[in-house]
């Protein structure tokens, strides 16, 4: 399986079933997911049998997986995890981009560093034509990582969620990057 590109602080590496204590303890930080479920804990069945099954996926389009964990380079550290991932199984064209850190990553660059190498990857190693990310409106630190990132705010929407949590009734956010303005940034 391909690697993903390295920064000066990241290593992305292929999530394995060892990976589940991890996952458990980060999906349990109310924190971590407040702008997801409302802060509401993730069982270790759920963990084991919906979450780590999704991040094992290969997608065959992009000839890799579309999620990563992050490890801090130095100490070897957990530091959550990155997505980018084909929105449409059969084209790699589009892909969304997301991250989950742990809060003591928090602050500290590490989702933008991310985020911008996987950026740079799909359009220079992989046939990406559109990155997309998506957070609640309200999720001010999510939406300025998207931004430093390089992508632009495209659309406020409206989901009909069956569990509304706090700040739902703002709304999410799209944003996005084409290759053609990733390639113009650059010159």
């Amino acid at each position: 399986m391909p690697a993903f590109p390295e920064t000066a602080r990241l290593l992305l590496r292929p999530f394995t079933p060892d990976d589940a204590d991890h996952l458990h303890a980060l999906d349990n930080d109310p924190d971590v997911m407040r702008f997801l479920n409302g802060g509401r804990p993730t069982s270790r069945e759920t963990v084991e049998e919906r979450v780590l099954p999704r991040l094992l996926h290969e997608h065959p389009c992009l000839g890799t997986r579309g999620y990563w964990a992050a490890e801090e380079k130095g100490s070897g550290a957990f530091l959550g995890w990155f997505e980018f991932r084909p929105v449409d199984e059969r084209s790699a064209a589009v892909v969304e981009l997301g991250y989950r850190l742990v809060k003591a990553a928090w602050g500290r660059g590490y989702a933008t560093e991310g985020a911008r190498a996987l950026i740079d990857h799909g359009f220079t190693a992989l046939p990406v034509r559109r990155v997309t990310a998506n957070t609640m409106a309200v999720n001010r630190a999510s939406r300025r990582v998207m931004e430093k990132s390089g992508l632009v705010f495209v659309r406020t929407y409206f989901g009909d969620w069956p569990e509304p949590i706090p700040g739902s009734e703002h709304g999410e956010v799209e944003y996005g990057l084409t290759r053609e303005e990733w390639e113009r940034r650059r010159r």
